[in-house]
């Protein structure tokens, strides 16, 4: 999945807590997050907190998602440290109980 794919697919599934998200495509999102936030504060701060409530839930959405690609409940989106290790780790290859793998975007 690429960057514009992946952006896409976040804003569409912005509400969307089922199914998977593959690894590319919750990393590309929190680079857009990350650098939209950077972006909007340099304009202006409130714009900056802006663009931060805007992301906000499909942020969430998506780390739901990473979650269940790698078979653990989305709750596991607030333990700190085991997130991050779920998100660099590689999701399940076949289907698991949150559905079939994520398919391969172009």
């Amino acid at each position: 999945m690429n960057f514009q794919t992946a952006i896409r697919s976040g804003f569409q599934n912005y509400a969307n807590f089922k199914g998977r998200a593959s690894r590319s495509e919750y990393w590309w999102w929190v680079l857009f997050t990350l650098l939209a936030e950077i972006v909007a504060s340099a304009i202006d701060s409130s714009l900056g907190n802006a663009a931060s409530l805007l992301t906000l839930l499909p942020t969430v959405a998506v780390a739901v998602r990473r979650m269940h690609d790698t078979d653990h409940k989305g709750w596991w989106v607030f333990a700190p440290i085991f997130n991050l290790v779920l998100g660099l780790r590689q999701g399940d290859t076949i289907e698991n109980r949150f559905g079939p793998p994520p398919p391969p975007k172009i």
